[in-house]
C-alpha cells in the first residue's frame, strides 16, 4: 500500500514538473516569435547602432552682407581630425605624423591616440591644405573629415556690432547671436558600419545624411560708411587720447542702422586675443582665467548698446520738445540769465559764467542754457515731464536687435522733487544708452514716429531667392507734426547760428544738439564729449551720433564731436544722393 502511494506521488511529481517545463517551454516560445516578429525592426535597430559609428557634418554657416551685397561674414573650408581606436595599425606612424602635421605636442596626440574610445578628436579648424596632406598618408584609424570656420573679410571692422562664433560655430554675441536661428543650419552625419572590433567593414561603405546649410542674413550697414565712421572714430580716440570713441548713424525714418562704431574694435578673426589697449590696461600675462575672461569681456562690450551715461545737453531735445507739445513754452517765450538758477536753495550754474541775459527760447536752445531748461522743467512739472519720459519711450528699451540693451536708470517717479526735475531737465542724475538717445531723438524730429533701431532687413537662401522679410514695430504719434517741424527748425539754428556751428556744411541743412557731461563724481574733471545730428535739416534722412568718452585737453561737444558728424556727413551726403558733390 506504501508502495502504490509513493509511487503515485512520484508520478504527479513528473507530471508537475513537465506540465511547468511545457508552459516554459511555449512562454520562451512565445517570447522568442515576438522578439522575432514583433520587435524585429527594434532590436535590428539597436543591433545596427552598436556597429555604426557616427560622425557630425557641419553645416555651413549662412553669410552676412551688407546693404549693397558686400560679404561681411563668410565661411572657410577647415578639417577636424580624428582617430579611432580600434582601426589603427600603426600607431607609432599615427602619432609621429599627426605631431609633425599638426604642430602638436607627443604626449597630447600619444594620450588620444591610445585612448579607448569610440572617436577621439585630435584638432579642428585644421586649415584644408594641412587636412589634404594628412589624408594623403591613408593612415589606418585616422579620419579626416571637412568642416566650415567663420571667416571675416574685413577683420575688425563693425566687431562689437556683427559678432562672432565659437569652435561649434554657434554666434557668440552680436548680430551672430541674435540671428542664430536663420544662420546656423542644420548639421549632417557620416555613418559607416564596424564589426565586432570596432573595424569599418569596407563592403559596408558609408551613408551620409547631409547638412542643411545656414540661410544669408542681409543688413541695413553699409561697408563704406561703417569704415569712414571707424576710420574718424580711431582719429578722435589718437588725438584727444580718449577713453573710447562711439558712433551710430541711422535712417530716422524708419530705424535703418547704416553704421555703428565703438572703437577700440577687436579682430574678429581672433576674437579671444586682448586687442593691446585691452592687454596694456590689464598685463595679461599675469591674469588668471577670471580676469582674462572679465578683461574679453570688456573688449567685446557694445558701448553703444550694452553702457549708460549721463546724456547732457543733447537731451535737450527731448526737453523742448515735451515744453512746446505741453504747452509750457513757445519758441516766443522770453527768459532771464543772470549765469545761474537756485532750486531748493541749490545753485545750478549755466556754463557761461556771466549769463545769457534776455533770450527768448530758440536762442536760449542755441545757447543750450541750463537755467532756462530748468525753468521749462519745473513749468512742465514732475507728473507732466514723467509722462512724458514715458510716452517719448524713454523707460522701455529701444529694441534693437543687438544683444544685452541695457534699459534706462531712472528715479522712481515717487523721488523726483524739484531739483531732480531741473537736473533732469538738462540731461543729468538718470543715465540712457546712446541708442536710446539717437531713437528718442529721431522719433521727435521724424514727424513724431517712435521707431525700432535695426540691422536686420531680409533673410534669403544661398541663390538669393528671399525668405522671410524683417519687420520691427512702428510707434505714432509721439509727438506731433506741428512740434516736430518746430524741433527740426530749432535744431537747425544750433547748427546754423549756434553752439553746434562747427558741424555746419556749407550748402547743407544740417540740424544737431551738443553735450558736454561731466562723469560722476562732480569735480572729477573727467568729461563725455557728444553731438547728434541730422540732414537734411527739413527732410531727414540720416542721423549721427558721436560720443567722445574722457577726451584729454579740449573737452565741449560742440569744439570735438561736432567736427565729427561734419566731417562723416561731408563724406556720406554726397554718396547717400543727399547733397550734391560739388556743393
Amino acid at each position: 500500500m506504501l508502495i502504490t502511494s509513493n509511487r503515485t506521488y512520484i508520478r504527479k511529481k513528473i507530471v508537475t514538473v513537465f506540465v511547468l517545463c511545457s508552459v516554459l517551454m511555449v512562454a520562451l516560445f512565445g517570447r522568442l516569435v515576438y522578439l522575432m516578429i514583433w520587435r524585429s525592426e527594434h532590436y535590428s535597430g539597436l543591433a545596427t547602432q552598436l556597429h555604426e559609428r557616427e560622425r557630425s557634418i557641419k553645416a555651413a554657416r549662412g553669410r552676412i552682407l551688407d546693404i549693397n551685397g558686400t560679404v561681411i561674414a563668410d565661411n572657410r573650408t577647415v578639417c577636424t581630425v580624428s582617430v579611432i581606436h580600434n582601426q589603427i595599425e600603426e600607431p607609432e606612424e599615427v602619432i609621429s605624423v599627426l605631431v609633425k602635421e599638426l604642430d602638436l605636442s607627443e604626449e597630447y596626440v600619444r594620450k588620444r591616440v591610445e585612448k579607448y574610445s569610440s572617436i577621439e578628436r585630435i584638432k579642428s579648424n585644421v586649415d584644408k591644405e594641412t587636412g589634404d596632406r594628412i589624408r594623403e598618408y591613408d593612415l589606418a584609424g585616422v579620419k579626416v573629415d571637412e568642416d566650415y570656420k567663420r571667416y571675416y573679410p574685413y577683420d575688425s571692422l563693425g566687431s562689437k556690432m556683427l559678432g562672432f562664433t565659437g569652435a561649434d560655430n554657434q554666434g557668440i554675441i552680436g548680430l551672430e547671436v541674435i540671428y542664430e536661428e536663420y544662420l546656423a543650419g542644420k548639421a549632417g552625419t557620416i555613418l559607416t558600419v564596424t564589426d565586432a572590433r570596432g573595424v569599418e567593414v569596407d563592403e559596408a561603405g558609408e551613408s551620409r545624411i547631409e547638412p542643411i546649410d545656414g540661410l544669408d542674413l542681409h543688413l541695413s550697414m553699409d561697408v563704406n560708411i561703417q569704415s569712414y565712421a571707424t576710420q574718424l572714430a580711431y582719429q578722435a580716440l589718437e588725438t584727444k587720447e580718449a577713453e573710447s570713441v562711439s558712433i551710430i548713424v541711422m535712417d530716422p525714418r524708419d530705424g535703418e542702422l547704416l553704421a555703428m562704431v565703438n572703437v577700440p574694435e577687436f579682430d574678429l578673426n581672433n576674437p579671444y586675443e586682448l586687442s593691446q589697449t585691452i592687454a596694456d590696461e590689464t598685463e595679461n600675462e599675469t591674469m588668471t582665467q577670471e580676469q582674462l575672461q572679465d578683461a574679453l569681456n570688456q573688449m567685446w562690450r557694445n558701448g553703444c548698446i550694452n553702457d549708460t551715461y549721463e546724456p547732457g545737453s543733447t537731451f535737450k531735445i527731448i526737453t523742448a520738445a515735451a515744453g512746446l507739445e505741453s504747452g509750457a513754452v513757445t519758441t516766443g517765450s522770453t527768459f532771464h540769465c543772470p549765469g545761474y538758477v537756485v532750486v531748493e536753495n541749490r545753485r545750478i550754474r549755466c556754463h557761461k559764467a556771466g549769463g545769457h541775459g534776455s533770450q527768448d527760447f530758440i536762442h536760449a536752445t542755441m545757447n543750450s542754457c541750463n537755467p532756462v531748461f530748468v525753468t521749462v522743467g519745473l513749468r512742465i512739472g514732475i507728473d507732466n515731464y514723467y509722462n512724458y519720459f514715458k510716452q517719448f519711450g524713454l523707460l522701455k528699451k529701444t529694441g534693437v536687435d543687438l544683444p544685452g540693451e541695457a534699459a534706462t536708470i531712472m528715479h522712481k517717479k515717487e523721488n523726483i522733487e524739484s531739483v531732480e526735475l531741473a537736473t533732469m531737465s538738462f540731461g543729468q542724475s538718470f543715465q540712457i544708452t546712446p541708442i536710446q538717445l539717437i531713437t528718442t531723438a529721431s522719433s521727435i524730429i521724424n514727424g513724431g514716429n517712435r521707431i525700432t533701431p535695426h540691422f536686420g532687413v531680409k533673410v534669403t537662401d544661398k541663390e538669393g531667392n528671399l525668405v522671410e522679410e524683417l519687420e520691427y514695430p512702428v510707434e505714432r504719434g509721439v509727438v506731433s507734426q506741428e512740434t516736430s517741424a518746430t524741433m527740426r527748425e530749432i535744431l537747425e539754428m544750433v547748427v546754423s547760428e549756434g553752439g553746434g556751428k562747427n558741424a555746419a556744411i556749407e550748402g547743407v541743412r544740417i540740424g544737431g544738439k551738443t553735450a558736454t557731461s561731466e562723469t560722476l563724481p562732480r569735480g572729477s574733471g573727467v568729461y563725455i564729449s557728444s553731438f547728434v545730428g541730422f540732414a537734411p535739416a527739413d527732410d531727414p534722412q540720416v542721423i549721427a551720433l558721436a560720443i567722445i568718452n574722457h577726451p584729454k585737453g579740449q573737452y565741449y561737444g560742440g569744439v570735438i564731436a561736432a567736427p565729427i558728424i561734419r566731417q562723416l556727413f561731408e563724406n556720406i551726403l554726397p554718396y547717400l544722393g543727399i547733397m550734391d558733390y560739388n556743393i
